[in-house]
């Protein structure tokens, strides 16, 4: 067998195998718009010049891995809301601890307690 016909062989397997490679590639795609993981419904206003409802949305439109964590609410008990969003982390894990430790930051920070306990990650993905 001659080499000018192990080329041909070669080059079309070469091709058929790339193709399969850069199909592998194409295939990831944003996490924009999705809701991700949600483990429960954060309570939200409506007015959208809050800043947990911008954050809420700023998650929602993410394209990365992100979180959005925020604390427990108890309507007739609980006066104070804290919440916090990691946005494009390099993973999910990530995300989640970061979101979460500027959650819990807010309680130091503004000496308040909560009756519901702490934060919790509201939805990741």
């Amino acid at each position: 067998m001659k080499l000018k016909y192990c080329r041909k062989t070669f080059a079309s397997i070469l091709a058929s195998f790339l193709i399969f490679a850069i199909h592998g590639v194409g295939s990831a795609e944003s996490l924009a718009g999705k809701m991700g993981d949600k483990r429960f419904s954060p309570t939200l206003s409506l007015d959208p010049k809050e800043a947990c409802y911008k954050s809420y949305l700023a998650y929602i439109a993410a394209s990365g891995h992100s979180a959005y964590a925020t604390t427990f609410y108890s309507r007739v008990v609980d006066l104070h809301i804290f919440c916090s969003v990691k946005l494009n982390a390099p993973s999910q894990k990530a995300a989640e601890e970061t979101a979460l430790r500027a959650c819990q930051s807010g309680f130091a920070r503004w000496k308040v307690k909560t009756a519901s306990g702490g934060c919790a990650i509201a939805a990741s993905k």
